[in-house]
């Protein structure tokens, strides 16, 4: 097992690499979200329940 795999992290440090790796700089105006645009922000939400859970799973 290698150091960095070794490391069990907090639920708030698991909660922050998902923040960091997301890393959004985009502006979004719900009043002009489209139908493609509220699919892609569900993708999203979806996506990020992958990672987090990815990311619990490696404690």
């Amino acid at each position: 097992m290698d150091r960095e795999n070794s490391k069990i992290f907090s639920k708030t440090e698991k909660l922050k690499m998902l923040y960091e790796a997301k890393a959004e700089d985009v502006e979004f105006s719900a009043a002009e979200a489209d139908h493609d645009d509220i699919e892609a922000m569900d993708r999203s939400r979806e996506a990020d329940k992958r990672q987090l859970e990815e990311i619990l799973k490696k404690e």
